[in-house]
């Protein structure tokens, strides 16, 4: 799939360079790197990029100081650190910094999509104008969200609390509901957000009444798993991450299910379905019509 997003890769050690570029490359992705700091802002003063992924360890010009550069100077451009020491105190002041998420050394390939998949989504949903019919019902839940902030403010641990509250209330997390939070508890945004991009239940994007996610991992999809989320976009008219116009359905694909002895398995609500046959996919649904 053509993302056509501009991503730099700023690392001083070429493994990690390459390990970047082989798996984002294969993904959509355009790649650019620098091997240190100062290297990546003489690159950033000619070029612009959706997305840094910084190491925070390097000689000269430290990750730290081009993330402050970039704040400064290409303030739409997000940021996702590299860390091979994801201390809390490392990952508070990166995050005091406005970064999205960061990634602990070593990932792997599945972590590092991940991870830029939701940095990007979360650009996205940020430099774009939230459409009004969207907005027009969040103004409408402002009042029940504020009370569920209220509520919680004075607990410790809050904030996952609050966010689960939200989603139920709202049915998902967009950018202007995690600013309102964040705001509400005293906290950075990229706090919030670093929360609702860590954990899976949390979603920036609506859902439908019924949603069906349809797991592409391994063991799923040597068992014709692709062939299954084909037949659900064909039958539901729509591509993942999207929503049916009657809002009744939403589509998703993940990684791991956690129920690889029932592949190919797909999940609707919380209901799972196992050893799917692909021709009598569209099956499934009906129970939910």
């Amino acid at each position: 799939m053509e993302h056509n997003r501009a991503i730099l890769v700023v690392d001083d050690d070429p493994t990690i360079i390459k390990a970047c570029e082989r798996v984002l490359k294969s993904e959509g992705y355009s790649i650019d790197s620098a091997t240190n700091g100062q290297a990546a802002i003489n690159i950033l003063q000619d070029k612009d990029y959706d997305l840094v992924i910084t190491d925070l360890k390097m000689p000269e010009v430290s990750g730290i100081d081009l993330i402050k550069w970039v704040r400064s100077s290409k303030p739409q451009t997000g940021i996702v650190i590299i860390t091979g020491y994801p201390s809390q105190e490392t990952i508070k002041d990166a995050l005091d910094l406005g970064i999205i998420d960061y990634l602990p050394k070593p990932f792997s390939p599945a972590l590092l999509t991940e991870v830029v998949d939701k940095a990007i989504t979360y650009i996205s949903s940020t430099t774009l104008p939230d459409k009004p019919s969207e907005e027009q019902e969040i103004t409408a839940k402002t009042k029940d969200l504020e009370r569920i902030i209220s509520e919680n403010r004075s607990k410790p641990g809050s904030l996952i609390p609050v966010l689960q509250q939200a989603q139920e209330l709202i049915g998902y997390l967009p950018p202007s509901v995690q600013r309102h939070i964040a705001s509400g508890l005293n906290m950075p945004v990229s706090e919030v957000h670093s929360v609702v991009s860590f954990y899976s239940f949390f979603t920036m994007k609506p859902k439908g009444k019924h949603n069906v996610r349809v797991c592409l991992g391994t063991a799923c999809y040597v068992k014709r798993a692709e062939e299954i989320l084909q037949k659900l976009r064909e039958t539901l008219n729509i591509d993942v991450g999207e929503v049916t116009k009657d809002k009744k359905f939403s589509l998703e694909s993940v990684r791991c299910l956690g129920a690889c002895g029932l592949a190919p398995v797909v999940v609707v609500d919380t209901e799972t379905y196992g050893s799917i046959d692909p021709v009598k996919t569209s099956e499934i649904l009906k129970a939910y019509e």
